[in-house]
């Protein structure tokens, strides 16, 4: 088959990588001018690191490099990304700096996708642009006039230079990981560093007690099996027998020492709520620096609440807090998530696509249920998403070549509606639109692996309730996939 790939960061090259492997010809538009999705540098910030640690944030058949250190920097990444490009081949088929600007379904099935360069008719379209598409900045009051005094705002993803934020007061509005690297970075030299924060999450220490590694609390299957899932199996079975007193004992262990390790009390920020909540939809790791930046008075938090407008006092402006405290500001980082927005489709796919609360409507996390010859990859965001993204490409390779078939169209409408209704309520609506699967990473593999048939042995997964998961275990699934579907994978 003739494929489109639209992104060429993780998902979209491990897709191209994949389906080429299995025998397709594909194409891969990127509307950068580099390889790297969220890591291109057009898109990454100063300080910029991986949240998890590097053996667990890889693609399976090409680790991070060795002389990487534990948490790789954002150009480490997009650097990792471009050898993966061309140790695979996959450079000749990267049309970078292409956006595109129309992909429409046609009559006689495949799509038309639309570029400044022209339209070209494919089997198969993949959507690997990623969940992480367009910056998602909130309407402020007042934006003109601070803009008039010299005020400036942009997202996270547009701030490049700490020249942007150098002896000025500077807000960044969020406190999820990017949020908090941002901080410490800019209170290196800003003239004011201030967090408004609606809501405080909860941080895991990257090494607990100053000693042990956070992969080995969160990366496993043990980690996630604290959080109960929708079925609960085997070992999961004692962790949540008795309304889940194991899980939720060993959840308040490292809730206690959690605390105590980043002074959450003395502080004064202990989140509400409890710490099993750090993985309703996102787990947000400790920025170095963050809490010694708060403890020392370098970084100013001001928690649960958010700048209701701006406003001008003596020709300067200032930002009007929600909890009644005006603070001066020049610049405003917006650190706000995302849009999960593809805007190049018409309305009417848009229409089939979601539902009535705007979620995607994929049954896998991959397969748009009304609309055919078009799949989703990377849109299962997890603690592991380059493997997640490469195990959903295996899953499309494996659809197409006729390994596995897909259940009926009410089997599957049914199948995503409960998921997405179970994710909602878990959540409280923060899961991206159904795209966020944490903290069910290892589940969400599994379940798109049982399809295919094929996935790593048992005594791998026993292994993997103790050890981090380890992306190279999965390394020979698309060769064996390629051997039962009769293709010589290169």
């Amino acid at each position: 088959m003739k494929i489109a790939i639209v992104g060429a960061g993780f998902a979209g090259l491990s897709s191209a990588k994949v389906l080429r492997q299995l025998g397709h010809d594909v194409v891969v538009y990127e509307k950068t001018q580099d390889v790297g999705g969220v890591w291109s540098a057009s898109r990454r910030y100063p300080g910029l690191k991986t949240q998890n640690n590097k053996g667990t944030y890889a693609l399976s058949d090409q680790p991070m490099p060795r002389d990487y250190p534990e948490w790789p920097s954002g150009e480490q990444v997009q650097s990792y990304l471009s050898t993966y490009a061309e140790r695979f081949g996959l450079t000749p088929y990267l049309r970078l700096g292409t956006e595109v600007e129309l992909a429409v379904p046609t009559d006689g099935g495949g799509w038309d996708v639309t570029t400044a360069s022209g339209t070209e008719h494919y089997d198969h379209l993949v959507l690997a642009s990623g969940i992480f598409s367009r910056p998602f900045i909130p309407p402020f009051e007042n934006l003109d006039l601070f803009e008039k005094l010299g005020g400036e705002v942009m997202a996270a993803s547009d701030w490049h230079s700490l020249d942007q934020v150098r002896g000025k007061h500077t807000v960044v509005v969020g406190y999820g990981k990017s949020a908090c690297d941002i901080t410490v970075e800019i209170s290196k030299v800003a003239a004011s560093t201030t967090v408004v924060a609606r809501e405080l999450l909860w941080k895991m220490p990257r090494k607990v007690k100053g000693v042990l590694n956070y992969k080995y609390l969160m990366l496993t299957r043990m980690g996630e099996g604290l959080f109960r899932y929708r079925t609960v199996a085997g070992p999961e079975r004692l962790l949540h027998a008795r309304d889940s007193a194991m899980a939720n004992g060993m959840l308040g262990s490292v809730e206690k020492v959690t605390t105590k390790q980043l002074k959450l009390e003395d502080l004064g920020l202990v989140p509400e709520g409890q710490f099993s909540d750090i993985a309703r939809s996102t787990v947000s790791l400790a920025s170095e620096g963050f809490f010694e930046g708060v403890d020392e008075g370098r970084i100013d938090v001001q928690r649960d609440t958010i700048i209701e407008r701006f406003v001008e006092q003596d020709g300067k402006p200032f930002a009007e807090l929600s909890n009644g405290r005006i603070i001066p500001v020049d610049v405003v980082v917006a650190a706000t998530g995302w849009s999960q927005d593809l805007p190049f489709l018409p309305p009417e796919v848009m229409e089939k696509l979601t539902d009535e609360n705007g979620d995607y409507l994929l049954y896998r996390q991959i397969h748009p249920i009304y609309l055919p010859d078009l799949s989703f990859a990377g849109y299962n965001s997890s603690f592991f998403s380059p493997l997640s993204a490469e195990v959903s490409a295996i899953w499309i390779g494996s659809m197409l070549g006729g390994n596995h078939t897909l259940p009926s169209t009410t089997e599957m409408h049914v199948a995503v509606r409960d998921r997405l209704t179970w994710m909602r309520e878990r959540t409280q609506g923060q899961h991206a639109r159904g795209t966020n699967i944490i903290p069910f990473s290892v589940h969400n593999i599994d379940e798109v692996l049982s399809d295919v048939g094929l996935n790593v042995g048992p005594l791998t997964r026993a292994r993997q309730w103790l050890l981090p998961i380890n992306p190279s275990n999965y390394r020979k699934i698309t060769p064996r996939l390629a051997r039962r579907l009769g293709v010589k994978a290169s």
